[in-house]
């Protein structure tokens, strides 16, 4: 264990929080995956479920280790390498991959499925970062931040949206936030805010006059605005009772219920069998319907411990790109955290985000473990930086004694001569010798 210790660097407490949400996911995981066991196989047995969920995890503090160990500051050049990449990747997502649920988000690399969404966010917000920290000592004009800044973020969420609107959405108010706290000019911000929710009001319009027009042909980049609709409609009006749209979050809610305060135990959640997203999405319903409303604050207690933390550390990084990264890796964490949560109990309209580091997935984790080890490589930087300057306090204090030491001898020894002033080279033994 000690040699494990030392080889982990960054701050501790950040480690053991995300260790902590990673292996109590095991048992929401088992326990929530029975549905797919179930509908998969027939035969009810989640073991193979819990293997890949290991696998996962095991992958992500693999990413996290690896990550932590490369200077932060390398990623500010990568980021804009990668994003043209990201991009042509997002494009073929759209057009070419994988589909479920009428919407095409994933594809297949060597027989695993990956969400280029989730790495977009990551590869986007350190670009995001760097710009920030590239220009906060220059006066910015909007033309020149809507060329370097705007246009590749509005790119990026153009080619997210229409596959993934709550995704790109929470990439926005993420952005968003970040220019806010990089003291990017409110005027141009409200701008931008404006320029977008009229190109959203322009996509929505352009799909419903296709679907007047041919209701059967509509392109498949339109197809998921009914949905958006629906989600938004069934959440801002009581009065609707279809059961198609409803039927996930009453399963959740009737989850939430049965708990009460302790839960039925771990493995008892009776919701699991019904929900169908009961090990992603809305894993948060069945671990309060286990461990009751103790185990849901628990949960949400370590969340917000993470958010503190993440606080301290973007206080303490020395430099703006630092602090940048670890606010915009960081806090994203934690507010899907709570966007989940707040899905799971009706705060919210249904969206299509998981609960980070708890809800099975490789793509989910594998990016929040990309983040977290970027922010823990912000946090070593500076562990080393006081390390190096605890070095060079002990090692000047160490001079400055040896240097009192000398200094003292040196007087010493003039206060012997200055005594023996009346000593006389005749008198020395050695003439004696010298004579012979």
């Amino acid at each position: 264990m000690k040699t494990i210790l030392k080889h982990i660097k960054g701050d501790k407490v950040i480690w053991a929080l995300v260790a902590l949400l990673a292996l109590f996911s095991f048992m929401p995981v088992f326990s929530a995956s029975s549905n797919l066991a179930y509908a998969g196989h027939g035969t009810g047995n989640t073991l193979g479920y819990l293997v890949k969920h290991l696998i996962h995890v095991s992958l992500g503090f693999f990413v996290i280790y690896q990550i932590h160990r490369i200077p932060y500051h390398y990623y500010r050049s990568i980021s804009r390498f990668l994003l043209p990449f990201i991009w042509i990747l997002l494009a073929y997502t759209l057009f070419f991959g994988v589909e479920k649920g009428n919407a095409r988000r994933w594809v297949e690399i060597g027989g695993i499925s990956l969400q280029p969404s989730t790495f977009a966010f990551i590869i986007l917000m350190v670009f995001v970062a760097r710009y920030l920290s590239k220009t906060h000592k220059e006066p910015i004009t909007f033309k020149s931040s809507f060329v370097d800044l705007w246009i590749p973020v509005g790119l990026t969420l153009i080619l997210i949206l229409p596959a993934n609107f709550s995704t790109a959405a929470f990439m926005f108010m993420m952005v968003s936030m970040l220019v806010f706290i990089g003291k990017y000019p409110l005027k141009y911000l409200g701008i931008i805010f404006a320029s977008g929710l009229l190109l959203l009001i322009s996509f929505i319009g352009v799909a419903k006059v296709l679907k007047a027009v041919n209701p059967d042909k509509v392109p498949h980049i339109f197809e998921r605005v009914e949905t958006w609709e629906n989600r938004i409609t069934r959440y801002s009006d009581n009065s609707v009772k279809d059961p198609d749209e409803v039927y996930q979050i009453e399963r959740a809610k009737t989850a939430i219920a049965t708990g009460g305060i302790y839960g039925l135990g771990p493995g008892k959640s009776v919701q699991k069998n019904f929900l169908p997203q009961s090990s992603s999405d809305f894993i948060y319903a069945i671990i309060v319907e286990e461990f009751g409303l103790v185990g849901g604050f628990a949960i949400l207690g370590i969340y917000l411990l993470l958010l503190f933390r993440i606080i301290v550390t973007a206080q303490k990084a020395n430099t703006l790109f630092g602090r940048l990264v670890v606010v915009g890796l960081g806090f994203p964490i934690v507010f899907q955290a709570m966007i989940n949560m707040g899905v799971a109990v009706e705060l919210l309209p249904t969206t299509g985000q998981t609960l980070p580091l708890i809800s099975s997935g490789g793509s989910s984790i594998w990016v929040t473990c990309l983040a977290i080890g970027i922010i823990l490589n912000v946090t070593k930087k500076d562990e080393e930086i006081a390390a190096e300057n605890a070095d060079k306090a002990k090692r000047d204090a160490a001079l400055q004694k040896l240097i009192e030491k000398q200094i003292k001898d040196d007087e010493a020894s003039e206060s012997d001569v200055k005594e023996g002033e009346d000593y006389s080279i005749e008198d020395n033994p050695m003439n004696a010798v010298l004579n012979k």
